[in-house]
């Protein structure tokens, strides 16, 4: 829990089962090209090239830069239909992480993990974050990324009430209270078009 917000900033109009909201496909991307371009960018620079990817809240399309191989990438999402569209996937798996926030992987198993334009919707954040946080191996990056769209009904109350900076600030929040490193910033604000922040921290490497 977020020391600062109480329970009721994490609810949503619609509470009723994510995986009923989902169970169709919607294969449209949710930002413009220019916003999509940010988060291929931002996965060229932090994604190591050859490792093994997580991609959380997962659906059609990945945004990973098509020149890069990428032997692993594992989908986790809701909807089964969209995972199967998706060509980057090697692995793929259903699951509300707003029921289940702990994850089905091993510690220390990825090289990297990506959310893209779906942290609005978690409501158990900081949990989700710490099971990110230990099946990333040491040194390796999470990559949270996103607009000001949303689906009003299912992004959490906090989430609606805050701008852009807000936004960020509260997600830099979740990456502190998962335990990871300093959190770098990105933001991508073109006139015109859908602004795109990335927030990217990693797991402290001790070694």
């Amino acid at each position: 829990m977020l020391i600062d917000l109480p329970p009721q900033a994490f609810a949503r109009h619609d509470e009723t089962p994510d995986g009923d909201f989902y169970r169709f496909e919607r294969l449209v991307t949710h930002i413009d090209p220019g916003a999509v371009a940010a988060v291929t960018q931002l996965y060229r620079q932090f994604l190591p090239a050859g490792g093994a990817i997580l991609d959380l809240m997962s659906s059609w399309v990945s945004h990973l830069p098509a020149e890069v191989a990428y032997p692993r990438v594992a989908g986790l999402g809701l909807n089964k239909t969209e995972l199967a569209h998706n060509p980057r996937l090697t692995e793929r798996l259903v699951q509300d992480l707003n029921e289940q926030p702990e994850l089905p992987y091993p510690d220390d198993f990825f090289d990297a993990a990506v959310i893209c334009v779906s942290v609005q919707y978690l409501t158990q954040p900081v949990q989700v974050f710490q099971s990110v946080y230990a099946v990333l191996r040491p040194g390796a990056p999470l990559v949270v990324t996103f607009s000001n769209r949303c689906f009003p009904d299912k992004a959490i109350f906090a989430w609606q009430a805050l701008d852009d900076m807000g936004h960020v600030r509260l997600v830099q929040h979740y990456f502190e209270a998962a335990g990871f490193g300093p959190v770098e910033v990105f933001a991508h604000q073109p006139k015109g078009g859908d602004p795109l922040f990335g927030l990217v921290g990693k797991v402290p490497d001790n070694s």
